[in-house]
């Protein structure tokens, strides 16, 4: 009898340790499921999914049934806006797990992103099954044709974001034009009254450069310059030629 008894302890021990655990483990993720249940979403409402789901189950009492145009336009619209979500995914992944590395964001941030991303899947999933429902293999190619759609739009919104902005750069250009002509203006008026105005010490100083050139002339003249010299001496050859 002691003898079992010696024996059931341990089992007894590893039965407790193991349940206090199992109940610890269950707690843990009850608890970790709902603080991932109250953090915000990471994504706003899904507003295209909400329009296509009250189209579908509009019941025919309320009035004429939605044709299938209607519906495939919404499923188009709805895949679009998956679109943007899976590139805002991708793009913020790689720098999220970074910066949870180093210890930048905390890990509530990390169970929004994982959420969102999970919720993304499932609604990949979703789309796909709701387009073939609508024609055999359109779930194929559905994701292609909204990229091409997300594309559209978002060329179409830089050119209107360049023709808004159109006419604050004309009025820049304008102004600066103008301005440049100004100065320039300014600059070619500055030369020109330089150019045309001297100063009186200038006048001074060519007035007496050309007094000083005259009576360097006069002397030459007087002195017997050399054109004088030259017409002497050859007087001089022609009175010895008589003789």
């Amino acid at each position: 009898m002691v003898n079992w008894i010696n024996l059931l302890i341990p089992f007894a021990y590893l039965g407790i340790l193991l349940g206090s655990l199992a109940t610890f483990s269950h707690l843990y993720r009850a608890r970790k499921a709902a603080r991932a249940a109250s953090l915000a979403p990471w994504f706003g409402p899904h507003l295209q999914r909400n329009i296509y789901l009250s189209l579908l189950h509009l019941e025919p009492e309320t009035g004429p049934k939605v044709p299938d145009s209607v519906l495939k336009a919404a499923l188009l619209r709805r895949a679009t806006e998956d679109i943007h979500r899976i590139i805002a995914i991708r793009n913020a992944k790689q720098a999220l797990n970074t910066l949870l590395q180093r210890g930048s964001v905390g890990d509530d941030l990390w169970q929004r992103f994982l959420r969102a991303e999970k919720e993304t899947e499932e609604e990949l999933r979703d789309v796909v099954q709701e387009a073939n429902a609508f024609q055999p293999n359109w779930g194929n190619t559905i994701f292609q044709t909204a990229s091409e759609m997300a594309n559209n739009a978002l060329i179409r919104r830089r050119m209107e974001e360049i023709q808004s902005q159109t006419e604050a750069e004309k009025e820049w250009w304008e102004k600066k034009r103008a301005q440049t002509s100004s100065d320039f203006m300014k600059e070619l008026d500055e030369g020109s009254s330089t150019s045309g105005l001297m100063s009186p010490k200038s006048v001074g100083t060519a007035a007496s450069t050309t007094s000083k050139a005259s009576d360097d002339d006069a002397v030459l003249v007087e002195g017997g310059g050399p054109a004088a010299q030259s017409q002497g001496g050859g007087g001089k050859k022609k009175k010895k030629n008589k003789h």
